[in-house]
């Protein structure tokens, strides 16, 4: 058994009286034998193995030299044991001072790493890389685009839309690509589904179904529910979706007379409450309705109407149409406001539900940049994103501008008026374009 032995470094007694001969060697001692912590002294604890000798110490024992003094002991019985011990050292240390050689370092060949390719897409790889006995799995993943624009590329190659476009079709969502509530990503997927739904809710002739009411009336209706929605400053969603919900509902539903203004004010409420984030309340339609019907009356229709209709609202109206398409045209204000103009006139134009809410608003904007007399009047951007040709357009565009034609002299004066104003550009006083179609219309016969 090892044994635990004590090495002393002697220290001079001090206080004792020294020889003035011997003066000299005893200063030269004490420097020889001084050491930290002398006072306390320096006692190094050491396990040797049996019949080995105890070190010699001719050195300050330092934390380091006494780990190195511990390591070599270890080492020396290490055979004995027949056990590999671990020497941790310090090689330049113990070099540098106590001359003791450093341990040889031992390395090990690392095997080559397999590579394994997970995915075997160009623009987005997995590589795997595992130890020889498999233990340790590390993944390396080059920069590539995002999932989803993976997709998407896919989706229109599927589809054939990865063609490039042609070189006259300007890109209107290019200067929207950092702001995100612009969706430019899936702007497009969006107006698709917008193109397959409205023909699923699509109106058909009614009219003639109605035994109290007709065309006039409904447009009667319109010119006074046109005024209210601007005099309760609502936005334009609700106002295309009031007469969305009106017409749907007719279709549906025989009603008196006297209950046709009804419907208007349950409707415009509904859609106000589906739009607007303060919708008017109810005592507000009382009121701007001169107190035509109570309270009771407008619940009960409201709630009429909406199980008619299977609470379905969600539906694309001319408006979601519109937007895209004034962008598309790279409209300024005053062309905005005459393609709005022109959109309004629409919703009192009975003969315009038969047509499908994109061809409405392709129509208007067809009809704007005819009575502003825009060259080219329909450019391959418009055509790109309405989808309609020009001569498709003809019969609905010049139905819009007769309307316009004929609104300062006829009885139902709201859009007129409300588009006389500055605040609207006044574009309701530009000459229609009546003569221009016409000769368009020729001209394509």
């Amino acid at each position: 058994m090892a044994t635990r032995r004590q090495a002393v470094v002697p220290q001079p007694q001090r206080g004792a009286d020294v020889p003035a001969g011997k003066q000299k060697n005893v200063a030269v001692e004490d420097a020889k034998y001084r050491r930290a912590l002398g006072d306390i002294g320096n006692l190094v604890n050491l396990r040797v193995s049996e019949g080995k000798p105890e070190p010699q110490i001719n050195r300050p024992v330092t934390r380091s030299f006494r780990a190195q003094l511990l390591a070599n002991a270890q080492a020396a019985a290490a055979p004995a044991n027949k056990k590999p011990v671990p020497v941790a050292t310090q090689p330049h240390a113990a070099v540098r001072r106590g001359g003791i050689k450093p341990a040889k370092k031992v390395t090990t060949k690392v095997e080559d790493i397999d590579i394994i390719v997970i995915s075997p897409d160009d623009n987005e790889k997995w590589k795997q890389a595992a130890d020889p006995n498999g233990s340790c799995l590390k993944y390396f993943r080059k920069k590539s685009s995002t999932l989803t624009s993976v997709l998407t590329a896919r989706s229109k190659a599927a589809c054939g839309l990865a063609e490039k476009p042609n070189e006259r079709v300007h890109d209107i969502d290019a200067a929207d690509k950092e702001d995100q509530l612009a969706v430019v990503d899936y702007v497009e997927d969006i107006y698709k589904f917008y193109k397959s739904a409205e023909n699923s809710s699509r109106l058909h002739d009614y009219i003639d179904s109605q035994v109290e009411i007709n065309a006039k009336m409904r447009a009667i209706l319109a010119d006074w529910l046109i005024e209210v929605h601007h005099k309760f400053d609502l936005t334009p969603e609700t106002l295309y979706l009031t007469m969305h919900i009106i017409d749907r509902y007719l279709s549906m539903e025989m009603i008196l007379r006297r209950e046709l203004q009804l419907v208007g004010v349950a409707a415009m409420l509904i859609a106000s409450k589906y739009e607007e984030i303060w919708a008017p309340e109810v005592n507000d339609f009382i009121v701007i309705s001169d107190r035509a019907y109570t309270r009771e009356q407008i619940l009960g229709m409201e709630k009429g109407i909406l199980n008619k209709l299977e609470w379905n609202l969600t539906v694309p109206t001319p408006y979601v149409f519109l937007v895209r398409f004034v962008k598309a045209a790279l409209c300024d204000a005053v062309e905005e406001h005459m393609v709005f103009f022109f959109a309004e006139l629409a919703l009192m134009q009975y003969s315009m539900i038969t047509c499908c809410p994109s061809m409405v608003a392709a129509a208007a904007v067809y009809a704007a940049r005819c009575t502003m007399k825009k060259s080219p009047l329909w450019t391959e951007t418009l055509k790109c994103h309405t989808g309609f040709s020009e001569q498709q357009l003809l019969d609905c565009a010049q139905t819009l501008v007769n309307s316009h034609a004929v609104a300062p002299v006829g009885k139902l004066k709201v859009v007129y008026n409300k588009y006389s104003v500055e605040e609207f550009g006044a574009v309701a006083l530009h000459p229609p374009a009546t003569k221009l179609l016409e000769e368009l219309k020729t001209s394509q016969i």
